[in-house]
Formats: C-alpha cells, structure tokens, sequence
C-alpha cells in the first residue's frame, strides 16, 4: 500500500546498480543486442555507459550509427535482459538502507527510468514496496539520464523540493544528473565504478554499498537531512 503521511524530506534511489545487481546484466544484455546487429562495441564501454537513458547509450557509443535502427536494438536489449531477470538480486543491505531512511522520517523514493515489466522485477528483487513514498519508471521522464526530468518525477511524487533531498545513485551520469538540481549524491561502488570516478563526477561521499552507507547513515549526507527536517 502506498504511503499516505509527507514528510518534510526525502532520499531518491537509482534502481540498477545501486539497489539491484543489475549493472553487468545491462552490460550483457547491451552487448549482446549490439552483436546481433553486428556492431562490435566493447563491454567495458558499455559497462561506463550503464546508468544512461538507452537513447543516450546509443548517441554515446555510436554516434555516426544508423539511427533507424535504434528501435531494434532497443527492444533486443530488453528481450536479452528480461532473461535476466530470475538472476537479479539486491545488493548487500539495500532493503534494510530504504527501511531506516523510511524509519528516519524521510520520504523514499525510487527514480528509476526502468520500462514497466523491468521496473516490476527490480522492485521484487529488492522486496521493500511498503516503505516506498512512490516510484518513477521511464514514462515518467521525457528526457532520460544525465538528465534530471526522473528526479523531478520524483521529487513531484512525494511533494519535497530539490533543497530537501538527497540522491543515491552508482554512475557517473546519476552524480551529474542530480547536479543540475542542485541535489548532494551519495555514492556507491557496488555498480562497478570506481571511488575516484565517482568523487571526480562529484560525489558528496562515496561508499562500497548500501551497507556501508547504512553503517555510518548518521553521520551521512542523508543523516544530517533526516536530523535538520525533524
């Protein structure tokens, strides 16, 4: 059931890579759409470009590609990764991480720019539907990520200001999205990209997962939020 009480200020979650292991199956599933079209783009510069919009993947890795055939590569990935989907798992302690930000008087919210049947797997895999404020899909945004259009979907969703909130996210593209919001990111490594890349994108603080990032929530970005908006 969704929750009904609004709170003075909220956490915004990316999904895949940061709450869900979901990273390399993107990797995979990208790399297998683009050998089927028989495009031979390597995995590690796909795995740097997880985290973006599918469209914004494409312009990145294939600028001079023949964009008619954007629609089929799209739809190959998301076949190749629905096959993933019985493998997803949460990372390491995302479920207790939403629970005690919820506990903490803090709207949750997931600004996730996942398709429907996609956005339904991940949301099982993390298994914490009833500690959720609300959650943003792809038909939520007009333009994907680095662009911000999900995480005011999702900030309007739980009716909090860009000032009273702070993002978790795993990619350098979450990190500059939430920037042009004015919005901290707390990082996380679990997603496959380094602590120095993520403190160079500009990551307020860096942490292996949410785990690490549960262990010291006090003294974090999102602690400081929760003990100001009391």
């Amino acid at each position: 059931m969704p929750i009904t009480d609004h709170p003075r200020a909220a956490v915004l979650f990316d999904v895949d890579g940061t709450l869900v292991d979901s990273s390399y199956l993107h990797t995979l599933a990208w790399w297998q759409s683009f050998r089927q079209a028989g495009l031979d783009v390597p995995m590690a510069s796909i795995h740097r470009s997880v985290g973006m919009g599918g469209d914004k993947l494409l312009d990145h890795l294939l600028p001079d590609r023949d964009r008619d055939g954007d629609d089929a590569l799209t739809a190959s990935q998301a076949a190749v990764f629905a096959t993933y989907w019985p493998a997803l798992r949460r990372t390491d302690g995302a479920r207790e991480l939403l629970v005690q930000c919820h506990d903490v008087g803090l709207a949750v919210a997931l600004a996730s720019s996942a398709h429907g049947r996609d956005l339904e797997m991940l949301r099982a895999a993390i298994d914490a539907d009833a500690f959720l404020h609300a959650a943003t899909s792809s038909a939520d945004a007009e333009e994907s990520k680095p662009q911000p259009d999900i995480l005011v979907a999702a900030l309007e969703a739980v009716g909090v200001a860009a000032a009273d909130a702070v993002y978790v996210g795993d990619s350098v593209w979450d990190i500059k999205a939430a920037a042009k919001l004015g919005i901290p990111t707390v990082a996380v490594t679990c997603g496959g990209t380094s602590e120095a890349e993520l403190r160079d994108a500009g990551a307020a603080e860096v942490y292996e997962n949410p785990r690490a990032l549960l262990a010291n929530l006090a003294g974090s970005a999102i602690g400081k939020l929760a003990a100001r908006s009391r």
